[in-house]
């Protein structure tokens, strides 16, 4: 669908644009010192792939469940959308590297909530201008 693809680059595009504003910060060295991120473009690359993948599945669950998630508000169910998308690549991530518990769990959610913030909010923001909304 149409909106799907728009939704899902928009969402991408406010993920990838978060992550390189974070990856530029002087928070970032310690960051990719814990997760042995040697090169910011390849890092970036990685971004761009992992927010449009995220973007296009918060904006089909969004598309296809809207009435089925509470709240009216477009903005906030992308929001939740999100942030259970965040929270299950937080778990997997902890199952399948159990090394990455404790500290490093915390400093990868910390610095993922912005990502995941923005691209709910740009998500839900999108889709109520294509439906329509003020």
């Amino acid at each position: 669908s149409k909106k799907l693809l728009m939704l899902a680059a928009v969402g991408g595009a406010a993920f990838w644009i978060t992550d390189f504003v974070i990856a530029v910060s002087p928070i970032a060295d310690e960051y990719k010192a814990a997760f042995s991120i040697h090169s910011l473009p390849v890092a970036l690359i990685e971004a761009l792939a992992g927010g449009l993948m995220i973007g296009c599945c918060v904006s089909y669950f969004l598309l296809r469940f809207f009435e089925k998630i509470p709240t009216q508000n477009p903005i906030l169910k992308a929001l939740i959308l999100s942030f259970v998308a965040m929270l299950m690549i937080e778990v997997l991530s902890t199952l399948v590297n159990p090394s990455n518990t404790s500290v490093y769990l915390l400093i990868d959610t910390v610095m993922n909530v912005p990502r995941f913030l923005a691209l709910g909010i740009v998500v839900g923001h999108l889709y109520d201008k294509l439906n329509g909304g003020a």
